[in-house]
């Protein structure tokens, strides 16, 4: 069954609208602008939500790509989890791969810095290390599509990208000292456990990045290309400048930076291929989907492909502020999940092996708890095409773990366990339900009956009475969150057990979806916490 996405008005505004606090009256027909000059794009602000604590990026990506190719800035900590923050005036540089709207920050990989001067391999301040400082008024941002001025440098960065390569166009001043910075050790709440470098030819880097960040060790793998030859080039190699004409190195933290001489507005390209399988893979993905050197040609095709989308939904709203809220939004919304194979299928399942191409299109980054309620409906509605692959990469997440689980909240090819619950279930039932095909109801059916029959996580507690004890019992927490996660879960896992015939089981999981009812206090009207003798517990 191929199911394509129609053109979504009154229907979709309506749910998206319920998020914005927008009434019926504010969703009105397009006062004096007609429907061939109305562009979506226009109405995106990616700025929106990179201040405060909303967490998210302002660069450049296409919707569900697996590079977002971002400045990131000196904030850490809860607040700078995408890698950048409004408040800061300070750019490090940009790297290729980027968080949206995570409590948890992760990635900010193969960072690239344009410099001029001295040499620095260090972000340090502006002035002692590659950092530059910025203003907002010298910075644009759009669907597939950044530039920002850096005052020290005076060079102008702009970005876009690809599914899988990150596009840099850096204009420089004249000088005989201007020189790009990849700093490999550099990361966003992850710690480095090593990295390779190879200087291929002068216009040519390839390597790799070992981290560990929240979902364990994590591998990503890189070819770069420069479209200037550089004149010369030097590594460092965990704080050691290596002799001249070093072509290779590894270590801990490794840097590299390539020297250039720079006439008055001269541009330098840089392209970066990303890959979670190998360099070959990287490098099949560069030459794929960046073949040539055109940024204009690519930043066009990056806003096309952000047309498309966001054209599945004609907002009519008259008023300009928030048709941009309205369409920011709805951008947000196609961030993630992300792409997680390269462009010939390979990618990297949870045994840390590297898997051929078995008919779909991987995706990772599912942050089932966050999204399992609205966003991953949405897009049953808005990338229907894309649905029966999400299906099946949540069944080759369970196949290659081997720990008995479907994905709760996978990060590049590895399971974070964060938040609660086993949430693939809902998504995996609604799609089946409403009719989508093209992948293996029974596989992950049988997959999420094997997930919620393990003891994890207060599983047995609650097979066993009904609830989970509020008492911490070998690490169980979140007693009531989890029990009603679970009845809700068990009632999606029971409702695609009726669709396929297993009627015992449904019967079952229909009996677990009743467990909500044990930690209702019918007396206070409020969901509480029971201790192990049934009595309700006191705060």
């Amino acid at each position: 069954m191929q199911i394509t996405a129609p053109r979504f008005s009154a229907v979709v505004i309506a749910l998206l609208s319920t998020s914005l606090g927008l009434t019926p009256l504010s969703v009105t027909a397009r006062a004096q602008e007609s429907k061939e000059s109305f562009s979506p794009t226009d109405y995106v602000n990616p700025m929106i939500g990179t201040g405060g604590r909303v967490h998210m990026y302002p660069g450049a990506t296409l919707p569900f790509g697996m590079v977002q190719i971002s400045p990131d800035t000196p904030e850490r900590g809860w607040a700078g989890t995408s890698g950048y923050h409004y408040k800061e005036n300070t750019i490090w540089g940009f790297s290729q791969t980027h968080l949206s709207g995570t409590g948890i920050g992760g990635l900010g990989d193969v960072l690239v810095m344009p410099t001029v001067g001295e040499v620095a391999l260090e972000p340090g301040t502006p002035g002692s290390g590659y950092a530059s400082r910025f203003s907002h008024d010298n910075e644009k941002a759009s669907p597939g599509y950044y530039r920002v001025f850096l005052e020290n440098p005076r060079v102008t960065a702009e970005l876009t990208a690809t599914n899988r390569c990150g596009y840099h166009r850096y204009s420089f001043p004249q000088s005989e000292e201007a020189h790009i910075v990849i700093d490999l050790a550099h990361g966003i709440a992850n710690r480095p456990l090593g990295a390779t470098l190879k200087v291929e030819n002068d216009t040519t880097l390839s390597g790799s990045r070992l981290v560990r960040d929240w979902g364990g060790q994590r591998e990503v793998y890189f070819v770069l290309q420069f479209s200037k030859p550089f004149e010369s080039i030097g590594i460092e190699s965990d704080g050691k400048r290596l002799e001249a004409g070093t072509r290779e190195a590894s270590g801990v933290k490794v840097k590299t930076f390539a020297n250039y001489s720079t006439d008055m507005g001269e541009v330098i390209e840089v392209k970066v291929g990303i890959s979670g399988t190998s360099i070959e893979g990287a490098r099949k993905n560069l030459k794929a989907e960046l073949p040539g050197w055109g940024f204009e040609e690519t930043r066009l095709a990056a806003k096309q492909s952000w047309e498309k989308v966001l054209g599945t939904v004609d907002a009519q709203i008259a008023d300009p502020k928030i048709r941009t809220t309205f369409y920011t939004n709805l951008y947000q919304c196609f961030l993630g999940p992300v792409l997680f194979n390269d462009v010939d299928g390979a990618y990297r399942g949870l045994d840390r092996k590297n898997h051929e191409g078995e008919g779909f299109q991987n995706y990772t980054t599912f942050s089932l708890w966050d999204t399992f309620r609205a966003q991953a409906p949405l897009m049953t509605l808005l990338q229907p095409e894309r649905v029966p692959d999400m299906m099946s990469s949540m069944l080759a997440h369970y196949k290659y773990f081997g720990k008995n689980s479907m994905p709760v909240w996978p990060l590049w090819g590895n399971e974070t366990w964060c938040m609660i619950g086993y949430h693939s279930a809902p998504l995996v039932a609604d799609a089946y339900l409403k009719g989508f095909r093209g992948f293996d109801a029974e596989a992950l059916y049988q997959a999420l009956k094997d997930t919620a029959m393990q003891d994890r996580n207060g599983l047995d507690e609650y097979r066993k009475n009904g609830f989970i004890y509020s008492t911490v019992v070998r690490g169980s927490k979140q007693s009531v969150a989890r029990t009603l996660e679970y009845a809700y879960d068990d009632y999606c896992i029971a409702k695609l057990a009726q669709a396929l015939g297993h009627q015992e089981d449904a019967q079952l999981f229909f009996q677990r979806a009743g467990n909500y009812r044990n930690v209702f206090d019918a007396n206070s009207g409020f969901m509480r916490g029971r201790k192990p003798d049934g009595s309700w517990r006191v705060p």
